[in-house]
This record gives C-alpha cells, structure tokens and sequence, in this order.
C-alpha cells in the first residue's frame, strides 16, 4: 500500500500541470502514487495526465464524462485512491522540494487522522508571502496531535483541502465528501477537522499556492461566488447535530463564516457592483442566523466594526469605508512608485515630441483596412508575420498591409511591400491608427490597446527555453520589466500557437485574457508544400550541389552569458563530413550586426549565412540540422530530415537559463553533449540510426501535427473575418 495518495484535479491548468506533476514525483520518497482527474477539461490537460501515465507507473488517469467541478473531481479521485493517506493537490499548485521527507516522518511517527501543513502563496510576478502560520502559532505546535477544541486557533488557518494530509480511512469512516459548487473546501474542511480525534501541525512550506493572474476562480467576477452560503450553512448545520460539547467552537467558526464572506466581497473583484449589495444582505441574515448569542461581543479593532456594520445592514456605510480605503492604498503605492521612478520618467520623456505626435493621431479614427506587420523588433520581413502578410494579400485583399522596419532594413524588404520606418511620424502615425497590428514580438509600451483594434502575437518558435514570467526564476530574469512584459501581453487579442506544447507554455507563461489559436505556424507552411523544384532551386542559388551533403548549423543566443559560443571547430567537423560535405552558419538574429565569417581551410565549402533573408530557404536547402536549443528544430521537423541536438552546455544551460523541454531525454534525433561526439555522429552516420528515426517521429508526432500548409490561411480567416468562400465581411 502506498503512503500517500496524491488526487490532482485538472480543470483547464495546461499551463501549469506539468509543473505540479514533477513536483510530486520528483520528490525523494518512496511510496506515493498519483490520481489524476480530468474532469473533462477543454484544454490540454487530459492528454498531460494521460502522457504521465503511459510513462510513470506511479500515475494513474481518472476521465469524468462530465464536467463536475473540483468537489466532484476530488471525490472521483478519491474513490481510487488506495495509500493510507489521501492529499488533494490542485492542478496549478506545486510542492516545495523534499517536503515529503518531513511529511513522510511525521505521517509515520504521529498517525495524525490530520496533518495540516504550511503554504505561501506564490505571484505571478515572482513575489511570494507567508500563510497565517506563525499569527496563528507563534510557537512551534510541535509533533503532538490534538483535537480541535484544544486548539482553536486552527480555525483561523486557511479553510483549504490541500494544505491538508488525511487519512483514508478516517475519511471513509466519516463518510468526508466534497460538496458540489464553488468554496467547497469550506464544507469539507470543518467538518473533518470537528470529528478529527487526532490533528497534527507540520510548520514546514510544503505547497506553492499559485496566485494565477488570469483563470482562477478567485479572479472571476459572476454571481457563483453566492454559492459560498450554502458551503457554509453546511458546517453549521453540523455543528447543530453535533454534540453540545462543541459548541464552545462556535463563536470561532461564526466570526470565521464572516471574515469569510467579506473576503469574498472583497475590493469588487468578484461580485459585480450590481450584485454587491444583495450580497451584502445575505452576509447580514446569516450573521442573525447564526450568532451564537445576542450579547456575543463583536471582534476588536477593524473587523469588530465591519461586524457592527453588518449586523445593522449597514450597506452604504460599509461601502463607503471600504472605499477610503481602497482609496489610500492607491495613494500609497503612488508614493512608492514615486520613490523609485526616477528612471522611468526619463524613458517616458524621450521621444516626447514623437510620443505627442502619437497621441493626436490617436484622436483620429482607426483605419477600417490597415493592418500593421512587424518581425524581431523591426528587423524586416520575416517569420510568422510575413507568411500571414503574404496569405492576407491573398485571402483578404481589402486589407492594407504595411511593415514597420528599422531604416538599415528597408533594402531587405521584398519588391512591392508597403512599409514605414521605425521611429519616424509615419511610423507612429501607422501604429496609432491600424485596426490590426501583428507582431512576433510586442510592439513598444507606449502603443495604445483601440477599442475596435485587434492585436496579433504570433510568436516565433516553439520554446525549449523558458520565457517571460517564467523568467523570475533565473538569472536571465534579474534585469528583466515584468510589469512592463503583462502592459504588453494584456493587449493581445490572440496568441499563435503551432502546437499544444507551445499553447500551454504560453498560457503559463503569459498570463492574460487572449484567445489561443492553436493551428500551426504560418512560417511553417512554405516547409510543408515545398517541392523538390523549390528545394533544388535554392540550392542552386546558394551555390550548393545536387550530390552535396548540406549542413545548417545554428546556434541560439546564451542572452545569459553573453560572447559565449558552443565549441565548434569548422575544419575538423568539415573533414568529418567528408569531401562532399558542406557547412552553412547561421548566428542567432541577436548577434546580427557580430556575424564574422568562421576562420576555415576549406572556405569553398564553409558559408556564413547570418545575414540570408529567410532562414526557411536554409532549412529547405539543408540536409540535417545542427542545433542545440533553438526553436528551429521544430520548424525543420516539418521536412522530416536528419536533427542532431549538439548540447555542450547543457547542465549550465538548463540550470541557468532554464528549460521546458529536456532535449536530451525528448530530442527531435541524435545528440552529442560534446565536440567529439558530434563528429562521431557523422563519421559513423549514427544521426541516420533507428533510434534517430524513431526520436525523430516521436518529436514530430508530438509537436508537427498541425503544420499542414494551411496554418496561414487559418490565421487569416479568423482575424480578418474571412469566409471559406473568400468574402469578406462589409466595412
């Protein structure tokens, strides 16, 4: 039997899923398994869950016909669980490392019926603050157990399930279930704790409880949060068939329920204004209902007041204190910003002129057939934009489409495309007034969110790297705008994704109210249509043989170690490959204007193509791909050929820059962690092996699925409203 159990409910947390998962299963304890429920999650999540089963033994896969909700989902979990302890894990929470040696010792040593264990809560932002632990034990608990009424300041802990350890059989004696609706764990909690003969403390951080910016439910405004009365009018009608000698926790438990409900009040988060005083109400009939007695003193200081107010129902009253306040806590963080500022508002006043210009034309009306384009911070005409400009033309020939480019850039663009540069009033004028505006990166923060616009974040590969808030967590990070970063992403109206991979990376890593596209890459369609006229053309161009063996090799940017190139010896890796071997090297775009020619012998067969216009002309030109971490190991899948995964650095590199992707355990084909063992890949043709293939069907299984040729035409019909039959819609 194993010791614990552990039930992840999994409800649209593709994002953060995988996180939550490995921080259970990478925990160094034996006996654990996990219960995965999907309760018929729209997203990605069932297929995580089931992607963890097949490989783990230890995971196994509940699928609910039905969404229920969490309290369902738990108890479907529940009803497979089989350790002797239960521990009900949400699916965008994660452990702390090796907490489970503490929670195994102290579920072995105590037999508590149960251990309730310490959290922070963890921002999107990287902040973190402590639970109410140490208020509510400012000295060690110890590891002696007890029931509630010998401490009944555990009341005051947060009411949830997973900040709890329980035990199986004591739940089932119970007959412990979760409730339907929202707040379920209030219903759940108090209970157990009432009949629990046995609880322990464990003030050791064992959970991660993620404060999601966007998707939870403690972020969602609607009338659902109403269904938190009737979680609990359930503890008190426990309470009222429990015996007398409980009552002496009733006075806890009431002033408990109200805290409650006006947390759920809150600042306006939840309940919608128009909703607010109705609710207000009900917290003031079950404050009649169920105050232990007439002449139970109210609590002191602030929330003694609040009490006050609300056993008076004095709405207005309340309302309006809880305004002033909110009021000074603008003005403090005002002053704060103030404090620090000093940067920012010499950044803010650059450009000052340009910036006014920008704001008048704001004043005029958006164009109704501009589309604005822009690739790699102005760069030129590139990648995802590009191929969506080019369908567009097609498909959608009452848009306008124009490019921003930096001016040492406009000699790159193609024959026949509008643009305007960069940082001129013609290129302000252009972003002021676009009702679409696509980028594969974000357009500068001074760029206004127009009602009407629509804003297009394209991306530009499939991650290996992490990135954006996932940043906090490295080094890479420090330097790093995260406020700046969320400015940007909440004026994306939609994120491209190539695959299910990318969508729920993006999801964690930028949280926001977008919608995901999940159709492909458009850059990626040249790749899949091309023809062996196209491809041998290029090579032509390109000066390359029919009968050559042509290698690209590229590189990413270590934006963390900057100078840093892998070891690479072009000579030795050519006379590796033989005479009719050829090298292409291309430097990631950030080194583009310090793309030196590779020193070389055999300069007829080595060629620096930093600086080719479009890196899919390389990709279709080569035989075999040379990369490490680069996204364009995804794109070159599409054509199925050789992938070598050349990864010198990679313990540095994983534990530095961080990772998504283990691309040693996961790789797209063969690979070499050193110098030497990349030549002993081509020397013995060991890239071409079965077991290559095999890795290399498995990563295009898994990643090239929706790389058809027709992920363009997908993007353009969904954002400039074009019908199958190519119509657009009236202006």
């Amino acid at each position: 039997m194993a010791l614990i159990s552990f039930v992840v409910p999994a409800y649209r947390v593709q994002g953060y899923l995988r996180e939550c998962l490995d921080s259970i299963l990478g925990q160094p304890v034996a006996g654990i398994e996990v219960i995965g429920v999907d309760d018929c999650s729209p997203d990605s999540s069932g297929e995580i869950l089931a992607e963890y089963e097949a490989r783990d033994q230890r995971v196994r896969t509940v699928a609910l016909p039905a969404n229920g909700g969490l309290g369902p989902a738990r108890n479907a979990g529940l009803d497979q669980a089989g350790g002797e302890y239960v521990w009900f894990v949400d699916g965008d929470d994660w452990l702390a490392p090796e907490c489970l040696v503490e929670v195994a010792e102290r579920l072995r040593a105590a037999t508590p019926d149960v251990l309730v264990v310490d959290h922070v809560r963890t921002w999107w932002n990287g902040d973190s603050t402590q639970s109410g632990m140490r208020e509510v034990f400012p000295s060690s608990p110890g590891a002696a157990t007890f029931r509630l009424r010998e401490r009944p300041e555990l009341i005051r802990l947060l009411h949830t399930a997973w900040n709890k350890v329980l035990r199986r059989e004591f739940l089932l004696e119970h007959g412990l279930r979760f409730a339907p609706g929202w707040y379920e764990d209030v219903s759940f909690t108090y209970p157990l704790l009432l009949r629990a003969q046995r609880i322990g403390v464990l003030d050791r951080v064992c959970v991660n409880y993620r404060q999601r910016r966007a998707g939870a439910i403690t972020r969602t405004r609607g009338d659902r949060h109403f269904e938190v009365f009737a979680q609990w009018h359930r503890v008190f009608t426990l309470l009222d068939e429990l015996d007398a000698g409980e009552d002496d926790l009733r006075p806890a438990l009431f002033e408990r329920m109200i805290w409650h409900y006006l947390a759920v009040l809150g600042t306006g988060e939840r309940i919608p204004a128009d909703l607010r005083p109705a609710f207000f109400v009900r917290i003031a009939a079950d404050h009649a209902r169920w105050r232990p007695a007439p002449d139970q003193p109210a609590p002191p200081g602030i929330e003694g007041l609040k009490h006050r107010l609300v056993a008076t129902g004095r709405w207005r009253t309340y309302n309006a204190l809880r305004g002033a306040a909110r009021i000074r806590g603008i003005a403090a963080r005002a002053t704060r910003q103030a404090r620090r500022g000093a940067v920012p508002l010499l950044r803010r006043v650059r450009d000052a002129g340009l910036r006014e210009y920008y704001r008048a034309e704001l004043l005029r009306p958006v164009d109704p057939r501009l589309a604005v384009y822009a690739a790699y911070w102005y760069r030129g005409y590139a990648c995802n934009p590009a191929a969506i400009y080019e369908a567009a033309r097609r498909l959608a020939p009452h848009v306008r489409g124009v490019w921003i480019v930096r001016r040492d850039r406009v000699d790159s663009l193609p024959a026949g495309v509008d643009y305007v540069v960069s940082g001129t009033p013609a290129g302000y004028r252009a972003l002021a007034q676009a009702r679409w505006l696509v980028n594969n990166v974000n357009f500068p923060n001074f760029v206004r969110k127009r009602p009407g616009t629509v804003h297009v974040q394209t991306h530009h590969g499939t991650p290996v790297k992490v990135m954006g808030l996932d940043q906090q967590r490295y080094p890479v990070g420090a330097l790093m705008d995260f406020a700046g970063l969320l400015h940007r992403v909440d004026r994306w109206d939609y994120s491209i994704t190539s695959n299910s991979f990318s969508t729920q990376m993006w999801e964690r890593a930028y949280p926001a109210a977008y919608t995901t596209l999940e159709v492909g890459y458009p850059r990626n369609d040249r790749l899949a249509t091309a023809t062996t006229e196209e491809v041998l053309r290029i090579r032509a161009e390109l000066g390359l043989g029919v009968g050559e063996q042509v290698i690209l090799y590229l590189p990413t940017h270590r934006e963390h170690l900057p100078g840093y190139r892998p070891p690479f010896d072009p000579d030795r890796f050519l006379a590796a490959l033989g005479p009719a071997g050829r090298l292409l090297v291309r430097s990631h775009y950030f080194d583009d204007r310090a793309a030196p020619a590779p020193d070389t012998i055999h300069p007829d067969r080595l060629r620096d193509v930093s600086d080719h216009a479009r890196v899919e002309d390389l990709y279709l030109a080569a035989d075999v791909l040379v990369t490490d971490y680069s996204s364009a190991m995804f794109d070159y899948a599409v054509l199925d050929r050789p992938i070598v995964v050349y990864a010198p650095d990679w313990a540095a590199y994983r534990l530095t820059r961080g990772v998504y992707l283990d691309v040693l355990a996961d790789p797209p084909g063969a690979v070499a962690t050193d110098f030497a063992g990349l030549l002993d890949l081509f020397r013995s043709g060991a890239l071409r092996a079965p077991s290559a293939e095999a890795a290399r069907r498995r990563f295009r299984d898994r990643f090239c699925r929706l790389d058809d040729g027709h992920a363009a035409e997908r993007v353009v019909r969904r954002i400039f409203g074009v019908d199958a039959a190519g119509a657009s819609p009236a202006s």
